[in-house]
């Protein structure tokens, strides 16, 4: 915990992240990290590339049978490797990691929905740190942290950003119809609408900020976390058709890969004809074990996304830096996890940061440069919130030390004899289980007290006007789904909100976005793109619509003509909750409104 960046009770300002940026400045003068000898000259610009839902196994240098990836794979040739290298089973949890070097129970965003996927304010990200020591910072492509203000990238440290909100494209709080082609992205906190398949939109952005960047002379970090390839999966039809001898979905995520791996070959030849391939950090990685790709192979692991095996977690990391001297290209075999990353970058680059901070994780430089060769013993946990049940439990978790695996607190694998942890050994090997029991006691002890404190999302401050609410944000109500909306599912959840002024307060709500203009208990038809189509949106029989929030409790009826129901209600400054409902004529609840829009007038 970084005790100096605490957040006092009163509400925060507008300018939250300039103001955790000013105050890591603040405490930098007096904590910077040491100068390595024979550093090269130059701050180094660093590029952190993570796909989306790409397995361990889905890369050609890695040993896919099927899938070409001839970038990567000279990528993979000219860079460090971590070969037992860990994030989280799912995305934001990854994400959430690899920005602040906490554990994902420990910073709050250990969930894809459900209102855990708010990254504690408390907490400097990577980008707050780069800043403090002149970078420029920019964010392009998947967020997954928080879709409101003060959670947003630009609200972390981050200069320049376009983005997309939750869990991925055609989400439940995303542009209405966005679907990979053509979308509406948030760009400085402002819709915008780009020309494109959405990882060339979201690399040639980078692409142009990088070039702006170097040509003003400053260093910079980009973060460039791209939708692909996670589903729906749609792709441009020419690289689908690379692998059409493969079932539909798997054509379309290995077609997605492939786009993928010509965007890294497109950066590549930027870095190189710009004169920025010497001194650029390129970091590659994936945010989760394997999905469409684990029947055709998967690298002899046990488990896919979501999975406490190490196929649910085990994940590329490939690290080069030409002018950095580091260790030659080859494999390292230490078990390391996403959260090393940050502390590493701080040695690498000889961040400024807090004197206090503390990460989870530990640097991983001085194996980088081939000052050495192992790193401390070291007990890992991977530990996350489930999507059906959001409350994190004891013993729900893997546990990781040298070769041995604790899953679930009743499985034991050796790996150095079963890669593919097909055998138990927990009632052969009682010591070892006694040991990682321990190790993981500890450890979630620590974590424990924090795991069920739900943030809140502020409205009525002048950073987000007006605000929009999904159910992606629900406390503990898995609803992020874009094909949720489309059904009609009848579900319900709140919102914990801090209101920042006292005043009257419009409060919208509705049953579809406002950007597809449809009545409130209308259908929609399927929306086709080029490579498919999202389902038709069911009608639902909405006739009352009621309010709760901060002791005030109002109903109304809906007329089918209505998009959506105004109430204007007075809240006072401080936590408040919200909860919404829409019912029918008879009055049975359906769900809650699914989308609510909140002004301060």
């Amino acid at each position: 915990m970084l005790d100096v960046l605490s957040p006092s009770p009163a509400i925060r300002s507008t300018h939250h992240a300039a103001r955790i940026t000013l105050l890591v400045a603040a405490l930098a003068l007096t904590a910077s990290a040491a100068s390595p000898p024979n550093r090269p000259p130059g701050k180094p610009n660093v590029i952190i590339v993570l796909t989306d839902d790409q397995g361990y196994g889905d890369l050609s240098c890695l040993g896919n049978p099927v899938l070409k990836t001839p970038n990567l794979d000279k990528l993979h040739d000219q860079s460090v490797r971590f070969t037992d290298f860990h994030v989280a089973p799912m995305c934001t949890p990854t994400r959430g990691q690899l920005l602040t070097g906490r554990d994902c129970l420990a910073n709050g965003a250990m969930n894809v929905s459900s209102g855990r996927t708010l990254l504690r304010t408390d907490l400097p990200t990577m980008a707050d740190l780069f800043a403090a020591s002149g970078y420029r910072c920019g964010q392009f492509g998947k967020w997954h942290l928080g879709d409101n203000y003060p959670y947003r990238p630009q609200d972390r440290g981050f200069h320049e950003t376009i983005y997309y909100p939750s869990s991925h494209i055609g989400s439940a709080p995303d542009y209405w119809d966005n679907d990979y082609f053509d979308d509406t992205y948030s760009h400085n906190g402002r819709r915008e609408k780009f020309t494109g398949y959405t990882t060339d939109v979201f690399f040639g952005e980078a692409l142009k900020w990088m070039r702006a960047q170097a040509a003003a002379g400053k260093p910079f970090f980009c973060y460039l976390p791209t939708a692909a390839a996670h589903a729906p999966l749609f792709v441009p039809k020419k690289y689908s058709a690379l692998y059409k001898g493969q079932r539909p979905k798997v054509a379309a995520f290995f077609g997605m890969i492939a786009n993928i791996d010509e965007n890294m070959g497109r950066l590549d030849g930027f870095l190189r004809e710009s004169g920025l391939w010497e001194n650029t950090i390129l970091i590659f990685m994936t945010d989760n074990g394997g999905t469409a790709g684990v029947p055709i192979f998967n690298a002899g692991m046990r488990g896919k996304k979501i999975d406490l095996w190490d196929g649910g977690h085990r994940v590329p990391c490939f690290i080069r830096w030409p002018a950095g001297q580091l260790r030659a290209p080859g494999d390292l075999t230490e078990l390391a996890e996403v959260q090393d990353i940050l502390p590493t970058l701080v040695d690498l680059c000889r961040l400024r940061k807090p004197r206090q901070a503390q990460f989870d994780g530990l640097s991983l430089a001085g194996l980088l440069r081939g000052e050495r060769e192992h790193l401390p013993d070291r007990t890992l946990v991977v530990q996350f919130s489930r999507m059906q049940s959001p409350a994190p439990e004891k013993g729900d978790a893997a546990v990781l030390w040298q070769r041995w695996r604790l899953v679930h607190n009743k499985e034991l694998y050796d790996l150095s004899t079963d890669f593919g942890q097909g055998t138990n050994l927990i009632t052969q090997r009682p010591d070892i289980t006694a040991r990682l029991r321990t190790q993981y006691d500890a450890w979630w002890s620590k974590v424990a007290p924090g795991v069920n404190e739900h943030r809140a999302i502020t409205v009525g401050d002048s950073a987000e006007e007006p605000t929009q609410l999904s159910p992606a944000d629900w406390e503990d109500s898995f609803f992020d789904q874009g094909a949720q909306i489309r059904s009609g599912l009848r579900r319900n959840g709140a919102w914990s909100l801090l209101v920042a002024r006292s005043g009257t307060y419009e409060i919208e709500l509705r049953r579809w976005a406002r950007e597809a203009k449809t009545p409130i208990a209308s259908a929609l038809p399927p929306h086709p793109n080029p490579d498919g189509e999202f389902p038709a949106g069911v009608a639902l029989p909405i006739a009352r619509a009621r309010l709760m929030i901060g002791g005030v409790d109002q109903s109304c009826s809906v007329t089918p003509a209505d998009d959506g129901v105004t109430f204007n209600v007075k809240l006072k400054a401080g936590p408040a909750e919200l909860k919404t409902f829409f019912s029918d004529a008879a009055g049975a609840e359906i769900c809650g409104a699914y989308y609510v829009y909140i002004h301060r007038r």
